[in-house]
């Protein structure tokens, strides 16, 4: 799906609708202004231009399949109202950030309509540490930067930051994956990882004493990174400068398990890949379409989860639209059968 609908893809896209779009040191992709909404207000009056109808302070609370049609049951502020649609493409989003509306209430809605839903759970998320009071006072909303980072298997370059709760940062959100598999969650962080062990114990001077609890100034550690290990240090019985060194290299912090899903940058879990045919469609609910958080992925943050969503929206869009008898984009495969053509696509999204 990423492959038909590419990152370059997303970018003409937007420049169709006159946001131009830049590609910054970390290779992702902003927009120029760096701004969402002229982007949100361009997209929306196309939308309206093309006469799609867009019905805000709804909600989807019912939804039967009848007769070859979908009966969907929308809640709105003059009351409940019908809509027959012969194809649905739902994009109700995940759980995190309920206020935005993606709470996560459709579950009950697919599940009793016979569709497999693995349990939301939140991702991209911060995760809780048991700081000492003592230390958490002097480092609470420091970043910890440079940093290489391990979760099992898997090593990660990145930052973190250090918040009154545990921990933040783009590194833990690429290892939320991992995290969640583990018994008793733990990270391992390289404070230098661009320097060997031996390197380090070679730059601590010769009349370092170690016993003075401090670190050599020539490992240029930052404020929070050597707060963190003296701590550490007062724990060993003889140290030295290689056990500091070793800390360096390998400080593990236990985690006590992730932020509430509500705080969460996306949400992990959903409608499972097995109910969907190529399209993401139902496999038993013909003319039924998912799209973007409400599937059971998950990626990291920073663009990734926005690309996806849109990959996504496409390839069942364009399945939509082969389900309908139109003519499908190049890329998707036609052997998909043709039911029979139809005149209306109703398409619901949260956000």
């Amino acid at each position: 799906m990423l492959g038909d609908w590419k990152n370059s893809d997303l970018r003409s896209w937007a420049g169709d609708l006159g946001i131009s779009t830049f590609i910054g040191t970390s290779g992702r992709v902003f927009p120029t202004e760096k701004k969402a909404a002229p982007l949100l207000r361009a997209w929306i009056r196309r939308l309206r231009e093309k006469g799609v109808s867009i019905h805000t302070r709804s909600r989807l609370i019912g939804i039967q399949r009848k007769d070859g049609q979908f009966n969907l049951i929308v809640s709105q502020p003059e009351g409940e109202v019908l809509e027959i649609a012969d194809a649905v493409i739902l994009a109700l989003g995940g759980a995190s950030w309920p206020t935005t509306g993606s709470d996560g209430a459709w579950v009950p809605l697919l599940q009793s309509l016979g569709l497999p839903v693995h349990p939301l759970k939140a991702a991209n998320c911060g995760w809780n540490v048991n700081w000492n009071p003592d230390i958490i006072s002097q480092i609470e909303g420091l970043p910890l930067k440079n940093l290489a980072v391990t979760a099992g298997d898997r090593r990660v370059l990145g930052e973190l930051l250090i918040t009154r709760y545990g921990l933040e940062g783009g590194a833990l959100y690429q290892l939320g994956h991992i995290l969640r598999s583990l018994s008793k969650p733990s990270i391992s962080v390289d404070f230098k990882p661009e320097i060997s062990l031996a390197e380090l114990i070679r730059k601590a001077p010769s009349s370092f004493r170690f016993s003075e609890r401090f670190l050599p100034p020539s490992w240029r550690l930052s404020e929070p990174a050597a707060i963190l290990l003296e701590h550490a240090t007062r724990c060993l019985p003889d140290p030295s400068p290689s056990h500091a060194a070793a800390l360096v290299k390998n400080f593990k912090v236990s985690l006590e398990g992730p932020r509430p899903i509500a705080e969460a940058i996306s949400s992990a879990g959903g409608v499972a890949s097995e109910a969907l045919d190529e399209h993401l469609m139902a496999c038993h609910l013909p003319g039924l379409f998912l799209a973007g958080e409400m599937l059971d992925w998950e990626a990291p943050t920073g663009g990734y989860l926005l690309q996806g969503c849109f990959a996504t929206g496409t390839r069942a869009a364009r399945g939509a639209a082969l389900y309908l008898g139109g003519n499908p984009s190049p890329g998707i495969s036609t052997d998909h059968r043709i039911l029979r053509r139809a005149s209306e696509t109703t398409a619901l999204s949260s956000g």
